[in-house]
């Protein structure tokens, strides 16, 4: 999808957020009634839904926070602070749109419960939805979609109390769409998954994942996108075979899945982590892969889980959790992963995304060496990956070379391991390295 041209400076977000509004209402009902109609004409039975949603029941007042939903859609644009805020906001509005309902035309799903009779207001609200709403256009739940996108927008904007009652309100509509007999539980995590997908896709700041994407020419990066494309396939087709519960193994399936699409494509930007942080939804979409390399770090180190003084005030070990840093005394550090999220604490930080089983360049070690040097002018530094034996290994050793504690890759790579024996640099490591000069403004000497 192309991104509208950007307006001018002296734009204003409500201005453009009308604008948008003018284009994505009748965009919704169109498309929408579209695939309703379509699913009409196909005569639609096919429904999912599990034994235990009989028990979910009809609760009339809840049409009102399912409704509200509409006033809210409005509202969001509002609380946006600039022209790309608005663009942003807008494009994922549209991007749930379109993902949403080419899946109620791929794969049309109907709903399978009588809703009771209803009279008086409530009774009338529930009228008017029928007007243009048929029991198709089921999974993913649009509804859910947007809610996920329009909750940003308003916990964004919201602090104390008013941040509550925001949650409180999102979470009350979230269940209409299942008290209200709209929808079948399959539809809200797939709806959610969607609204996740269009805030990955179009981030409030920074570049959108896709935008700068290109193959990669690295052969080491390309045989690891393979690796987590084939994983992120298996999982999904075993979960879709087994179904059932087995449908929520879709979720690591889908997280490896953009893992491989980083390594391919789009590099550590996929994974949007920030001063240490990852967006929500790269968190939300990445959790299972997130919590399988905590457990991989965990059983690579629990037997040694303390770091080494390298040098000077320059200490090497995993990614430490804040307990840790606090209890190691440093003063800074250098986190290496795109992984994995940091620890937040009063020290200073530089987080230098890098990924995983992939050699860094000569470019990524020398600004490495520039941000231990500059913290560890301020006292000890401790430089981080999920394992601390290659990416922080490799930062280190760049360390000692460009500020001559060591002649030589060989020498930097002896030092490490007489501090830390597991220590493993390969050949692309060792010729990043080599490549490395000397910088007399951060040189400190041995």
């Amino acid at each position: 999808m192309t991104q509208p041209t950007s307006a001018p400076a002296t734009a204003i977000p409500w201005q453009r957020g009308v604008a948008w509004l003018l284009f994505l209402g009748p965009f919704f009902f169109l498309s929408y009634g579209f695939a309703n109609s379509m699913a009409a004409r196909w005569q639609v039975s096919a429904s999912h839904v599990y034994e235990w949603e009989r028990h979910i029941p009809f609760i009339p007042w809840t049409i009102v926070p399912y409704w509200s939903i509409d006033l809210l859609y409005g509202l969001s644009f509002l609380l946006c602070r600039s022209v790309q805020q608005v663009d942003r906001h807008a494009l994922r509005l549209l991007t749930a749109q379109l993902l949403s309902v080419a899946c109620f035309l791929a794969f049309p799903l109907t709903f399978s419960f009588a809703r009771p009779a209803t009279d008086g207001l409530f009774g009338g609200l529930f009228d008017a939805l029928a007007g243009f709403d048929q029991p198709y256009n089921q999974a993913p739940s649009l509804h859910i979609g947007l809610l996920v996108i329009i909750w940003v927008r308003f916990a964004g904007a919201s602090r104390g109390l008013t941040r509550l009652l925001v949650d409180l309100w999102a979470a009350l509509i979230a269940a209409s769409v299942l008290t209200t007999y709209q929808h079948h539980f399959i539809d809200l995590p797939t709806g959610a998954l969607v609204g996740l997908l269009c805030l990955w896709l179009w981030p409030d700041d920074g570049p959108a994942p896709l935008a700068a994407a290109r193959l990669t020419p690295s052969p080491q990066r390309r045989r690891l996108a393979l690796l987590y494309g084939l994983a992120g396939l298996g999982l999904t087709a075993l979960g879709i075979g087994l179904g059932g519960a087995g449908l929520w193994l879709c979720w690591p399936g889908l997280a490896t899945a953009l893992v491989a699409l980083n390594y391919a494509f789009i590099g550590t930007e996929g994974f949007q982590k920030r001063a240490g942080r990852h967006s929500l939804a790269s968190t939300a979409l990445l959790l299972p892969y997130t919590l399988a390399a905590r457990l991989n770090a965990w059983l690579w180190t629990h037997r040694r889980p303390q770091p080494d003084e390298v040098a000077d005030g320059v200490w090497l070990g995993r990614l430490p959790d804040a307990a840790a840093m606090r209890a190691g005394g440093f003063h800074g550090l250098v986190d290496l992963t795109a992984e994995l999220p940091a620890p937040t604490g009063p020290w200073a930080y530089a987080g230098l995304p890098w990924l995983d089983l992939v050699a860094p360049t000569t470019s990524q070690l020398d600004a490495a060496a520039r941000h231990i040097a500059r913290l560890q002018a301020g006292g000890p530094v401790l430089v981080a990956c999920a394992l601390g034996y290659s990416r922080s290994a490799s930062a280190v050793a760049a360390w000692l070379i460009t500020t001559r504690r060591a002649a030589s890759v060989d020498e930097a790579v002896a030092i490490l391991q007489r501090a830390r024996p597991r220590v493993v640099l390969g050949p692309a490591h060792r010729q990043a390295l080599a490549s490395l000069s000397p910088i007399a403004e951060i040189s400190g000497g041995a």
